[in-house]
């Protein structure tokens, strides 16, 4: 069995009538089945491995972009007396707080349209063109950055341009979830997810050195250094990327994933496990330099934040493809709310190695939570299917509307990221502290564990008894 792009003559096999074969160029797979073992074996694998390794690379400039004002506000932050930095910039943690938040916020808004970007240009088309839209963050930050004098409004405008980094994953994902078959999903989006997310920490430990490479400190570098990554991930997308025919469909089931009550149940839980991801990997620099004026700890060793909880999604994906997604996402809730306890601890004993270390188990805890989220996600839509019917008509309908539903839930659950930093902003402005932030998150976490039981791990419910 062969893969049939639009310029063969082969037969498209077993490939439903919707799907015809309409599209021109060696770029359009028009016959994909990975559900098809003989197909997977010979021909599928090869083909779904390359356009993951290319979709990680994008995926992962576009992050490092996304929060790439976490690491640079940390040096335009006054310090504890007032006093300007070394690069001019003397911001209140507040406004520094503002410029992290506001990626994210744009980042969680564009991740909607992204996600219907992949069935209107095809997923390796929207790559080149989402890859190349990284330059406008970049080269503005270059630009504004340099002038201390530079009005705040201006750079919470250009912060905003930042979110089309964010706005990567939810195409990409949705893109990949329909290359893999239902067995491989958890590992591979957990990969995909987490090539991206480790962005984060590669950004935050790569620009402290960049920017003050030389002597003293350029903070344009910061922008500039990513131009360059940028064009090549267009550049690779454009040369080793493929679209597939069935993922080409129309914008109708991203819309119909939006009656199933359980996509607004993934978004909440979503917004627990990577809200708090996004939101603590943007603040937390800036949070060792708030609470504990401690600016050095942050440009040398908050990265590993970022870092653990990238490296933990996979393995998140892989214990729900084993254990069970539920199972995997309520153990996750546990240990996000234990972690926010020691940190609330940390603050009030004003113990700095505590607080980083409770960081550094939130983080992991994210990560668990964000694989076995995602895992979540495309079970419970083949259980609909297989309800439904099960038929492949049946069944390639759920899997565009799982797709539709990665993206609406990757929106919802990003927008924790424009949440969690203002909330520490305003905690900090209005009490002098970040307790009664972390307070509200450990209570927030035992309702999401709540939610989780009573939808999938219940006793008696379908979706229980299905073990997702």
């Amino acid at each position: 069995m062969t893969v049939t792009d639009s310029e063969s003559t082969g037969a498209v096999g077993s490939a439903p009538p919707e799907a015809p074969r309409r599209h021109r160029g060696k770029h359009w797979i028009d016959d994909w089945r990975p559900e098809d073992p003989d197909f997977w074996d010979t021909t599928g694998r090869p083909v779904a491995r390359r356009n993951l390794i290319y979709s990680i690379f994008a995926e992962h400039i576009g992050f490092s972009v996304w929060l790439l004002w976490s690491i640079v506000v940390v040096q335009m932050t006054a310090a504890a007396d007032g006093t300007a930095t070394a690069s001019g910039w003397a911001l209140t943690t507040t406004q520094a707080l503002m410029l992290v938040a506001v990626p994210s916020g744009v980042g969680a808004f564009l991740r909607l349209p992204y996600t219907f970007a992949v069935p209107v240009f095809g997923g390796r088309n929207w790559t080149v063109i989402s890859a190349l839209l990284l330059l406008i963050p970049c080269l503005l930050m270059s630009w504004a950055v340099s002038n201390p004098e530079f009005p705040f409004l201006g750079l919470v405008l250009i912060a905003a341009t930042a979110g089309f980094g964010g706005g990567n994953f939810a195409s990409s994902m949705a893109n990949i979830s329909f290359f893999y078959p239902e067995s491989e999903k958890g590992w591979a989006l957990g990969l995909n997810a987490a090539g991206g997310n480790i962005g984060v920490a590669v950004a935050q430990k790569i620009i402290p050195l960049v920017v003050v490479a030389g002597g003293g400190v350029a903070l344009s570098r910061a922008g500039l250094f990513y131009v360059p990554f940028a064009i090549a991930a267009a550049v690779c997308a454009f040369l080793f990327m493929n679209n597939l025919t069935e993922a080409k469909a129309d914008v109708k089931p991203v819309w119909q994933s939006l009656r199933h009550s359980d996509t607004w149940i993934m978004s909440v839980l979503y917004i627990g496990t990577f809200g708090s991801f996004i939101g603590y990997s943007a603040a937390f620099p800036s949070l060792l330099k708030a609470v504990f004026d401690r600016g050095d700890i942050a440009l040398a060793y908050a990265f590993l934040g970022a870092g653990i909880g990238s490296v933990a999604r996979p393995l998140g994906g892989k214990l729900a493809d084993r254990i069970g997604g539920a199972r995997i996402t309520a153990v996750s809730f546990v240990m996000l709310a234990v972690g926010a306890a020691a940190a609330l601890w940390s603050v009030k004993a004003v113990n700095m190695p505590v607080f980083f270390i409770a960081f550094m188990f939130l983080f992991i805890a994210t990560g668990i939570g964000n694989g076995s989220t995602y895992r979540m996600i495309s079970k419970i839509f083949r259980i609909k299917g297989e309800d439904a019917g099960g038929d492949p008509l049946t069944m390639l309908h759920m899997r565009r509307q799982a797709a539709g539903a990665l993206g609406i839930i990757s929106s919802m659950g990003a927008f924790g990221g424009f949440i969690v930093p203002l909330a520490y902003a305003w905690s900090k402005s209005h009490f002098g502290n970040i307790q009664p932030a972390l307070q509200f998150y450990v209570g927030f976490f035992i309702v999401l564990l709540g939610v989780t039981w009573f939808f999938y791990l219940r006793k008696g419910s379908r979706m229980a008894q299905a073990g997702v």
